[in-house]
């Protein structure tokens, strides 16, 4: 826990001068737009014309449910693609107790391993450094009690502003933390939808294997043919003589 008399420069300029890692979340959306609107002209083609133009060849009962598996499964691999890249849009809060979530347990190993470089002689983890805004509230609330007797409420007053010292040093790291934490779910996040939109893909690509399959195989095709017709030209022999 550092003291009052002591020189922080990171707190003063070193996280100020790095830039903010909110603007690689906008890139990761524009990514997920992308993809979005990718998936949604897959998704159009699939209900446009071509299909439904193909569905007349279907023939029998038994095509036509496997055409209709097969464009099912499809538009259902649309959906994935779009529900899972949807995600990465939505609006999220991250919060000190999200840095303390399991699903944060490789960010903030990561950040552990060079906190000398990150934290510097604030905190030794990430734990220690959310701990300084916890011990000043807490403080704080004792000192407006003013519940305790006398010896014990001028020992808080006395550390009061030590430990509130040190939560405005931590405020910057804490915030620093807080975006980079952020990103780092919208990082995963949209690593995820890939997996998804892979899996879509491919029950995309099925689906419309099976329903052309099923759709150009489905029944006889009938090639009309023009046959032509012959009139027969009356011979000069056979036309009458004409009457004078």
């Amino acid at each position: 826990m550092t003291t009052p008399g002591d020189e922080d420069p990171g707190a003063r300029s070193g996280f100020a001068a790095l830039p903010s890692p909110l603007a690689a979340v906008d890139d990761m959306r524009s990514v997920a737009k992308w993809t979005l609107a990718v998936a949604g002209a897959v998704g159009a083609a699939l209900i446009s014309g071509g299909p439904l133009i193909a569905v007349g060849q279907v023939h029998g009962v038994h095509h036509a449910v496997i055409a209709g598996l097969g464009l099912l499964a499809a538009l259902v691999g649309v959906e994935l693609a779009i529900w899972s890249t949807t995600k990465v849009l939505a609006p999220r809060l991250t919060t000190p107790a999200t840095l303390a979530s399991p699903k944060l347990t490789e960010f903030r190993d990561l950040v552990n391993a060079d906190r000398e470089y990150l934290f510097g002689a604030v905190a030794k983890d990430v734990a220690d450094l959310l701990r300084h805004q916890v011990i000043a509230v807490r403080l704080t609330e004792l000192h407006k009690a003013k519940k305790s007797d006398h010896p014990r409420q001028a020992m808080i007053a006395a550390q009061l502003s030590r430990v509130t010292r040190n939560a405005a040093r931590a405020d910057p790291y804490v915030r620093w933390l807080l975006t980079a934490a952020h990103a780092w779910q919208v990082e995963a996040e949209l690593k995820r939808s890939r997996w998804w939109t892979l899996l879509g893909g491919m029950l995309v690509v099925a689906g419309a294997v099976l329903f052309f399959s099923v759709t150009g195989n489905s029944g006889p095709t009938y090639v009309p043919v023009l046959t032509p017709q012959v009139t027969a030209v009356p011979s000069a022999s056979t036309v009458p003589a004409a009457t004078p």
